[in-house]
């Protein structure tokens, strides 16, 4: 079965509106294993999302240090 990044955004974006932490923006990542995603969900009168763009692990400078620094950033503005 092929995964792709299309399908799994309405269901990531369910899962984010369900969040209970309204107050605060909701990020979350979509991936099919060499593609990467993150989206950044704000909660309110009328709940607005930003995809980043995607990362490939195929691309010739292999992003996957890109997608490991934003996975720290994130770590860090939870903490």
């Amino acid at each position: 079965a092929a995964f792709s990044i299309e399908a799994g955004l309405a269901q990531i974006l369910a899962y984010m509106l369900a969040n209970e932490h309204q107050e605060k923006p909701c990020f979350g990542m979509i991936t099919t294993g060499g593609s990467f995603v993150f989206i950044k969900l704000v909660k309110g009168e009328s709940p607005q999302y930003a995809l980043s763009r995607i990362f490939e692990l195929r691309n010739p400078g292999n992003e996957l240090y890109t997608v490991l620094g934003v996975l720290k950033k994130l770590e860090q503005a939870v903490l």
